[in-house]
């Protein structure tokens, strides 16, 4: 299921592991786990925010993507299902059907 993953990074600890250089070895860590067709990182809520689109086979996935985030760097995350174009068009059809 295409899913997004949305982490808002604690600031404090996200400017160490900004010094110690650690942010972007976890985010390439991140992005070679997630295969994500989609990441972007940039402003959100007054702080840093990286968002992953990828797909997730199973729910017992979501401590191993989580974690890290939490563990590393104090994020608050939120992950849900989301659609493409295609996806949404086909969801569509099935309902006149």
């Amino acid at each position: 299921m295409r899913v997004m993953l949305r982490a808002h990074l604690d600031t404090q600890i996200s400017n160490e592991a900004i010094k110690n250089g650690t942010l972007p070895k976890l985010m390439q860590a991140v992005s070679e786990q997630l295969k994500p067709e989609a990441a972007y990182f940039g402003p959100s809520e007054g702080g840093r925010a990286a968002t992953f689109v990828f797909d997730m086979q199973d729910s017992s996935q979501m401590p191993s993507i989580a974690e890290p985030f939490f563990l590393e760097l104090g994020a608050k995350i939120e992950i849900y299902p989301v659609m493409n174009a295609e996806d949404l068009q086909k969801g569509l059809a099935a309902l006149r059907g």
